[in-house]
């Protein structure tokens, strides 16, 4: 009886470990966001940009022939797309904690791997919730609302759809040790998932090539979820939404489990080898 005591007074321990090293990186995260004034202004300027300017332009032109409301569509999209693409920019801070030594720091300490990128993931998904944020100003400003029911539940999902794109990420820093390089590609993984994923174009009629590659991106699905949870009870929900909630779910659990493994372990394969 004592054994099992002191077993599971051991796994409580090491949970709570566990839990405090990632509340402890992501708050890290967070403080040095708060630190920087053009982290801030970066993360408030591109929802102007992204949806002011490049989803005003389309909202003006793509209305045509549309069944459904193309400007609330457009700011679900852009509102799932800054979460997934801040955060994603944000996991190259880890290529800068490379340089510095500080991965190799929080690699020697008794956490988990795991621990570590999780903690990071959520200490940049801080600037995402900002430009989320700002994306809903923008959307204000234009005129398109969203009811305090469908925000509570796009900010309830948000999570979900940071660890998505921070996962995703994890496989580019795993195997890339230049912060410029970091930058380039991850926006080489980041812009074309914004205009095939279907974030601010429709994408029930791809077709070939087109349609391969927005079903092998997760924020096709993040976006997708977001969106069935929106249009719920409403009669544009066969028009937008492309899959069973449950089957987004699913496919986002999946993806994003796979990535993090795999970057996980290219991660601390590549800080062992120095």
């Amino acid at each position: 009886m004592n054994e099992i005591s002191l077993t599971n007074g051991k796994r409580k321990s090491r949970v709570g470990r566990e839990i405090n090293a990632v509340i402890t990186i992501a708050l890290r995260d967070i403080t040095l966001a708060l630190r920087s004034p053009g982290t801030i202004f970066t993360s408030l300027a591109m929802p102007l940009i992204m949806m002011g300017m490049l989803g005003g332009s389309l909202a003006e032109n793509m209305t045509g022939g549309l069944s459904f409301d193309y400007s609330k569509f457009m700011m679900v999209g852009m509102m799932v797309n800054m979460l997934f693409m801040i955060t994603t920019m944000g996991m190259t801070s880890l290529v800068e904690d490379h340089t510095t030594d500080f991965t190799q720091e929080m690699l020697v300490s008794p956490i988990s791997r795991y621990s570590i990128v999780i903690g990071k993931i959520f200490g940049s998904s801080f600037s995402a919730i900002i430009s989320m944020a700002g994306t809903l100003i923008v959307g204000i400003i234009m005129g398109i609302t969203l009811n305090p029911g469908q925000l509570l539940m796009i900010l309830i999902l948000s999570p979900l759809m940071c660890l998505s794109g921070g996962a995703l990420a994890m496989i580019i820093i795993g195997v890339i040790k230049s912060n410029k390089t970091a930058n380039t590609a991850v926006m080489l993984i980041t812009m074309p998932q914004m205009f095939l994923s279907g974030a601010i174009i429709p994408i029930n009629n791809s077709s070939g090539i087109l349609y391969v590659l927005s079903h092998a991106m997760p924020m096709t699905y993040c976006l997708d979820l977001v969106r069935a949870v929106v249009y719920a009870g409403t009669p544009e929900y066969a028009s937008v939404v492309l899959f069973n909630p449950v089957v987004n779910f699913t496919a986002i659990v999946v993806l994003t489990v796979i990535c993090l493994i795999i970057g996980t372990f290219l991660f601390a394969r590549s800080e062992k080898s120095r």
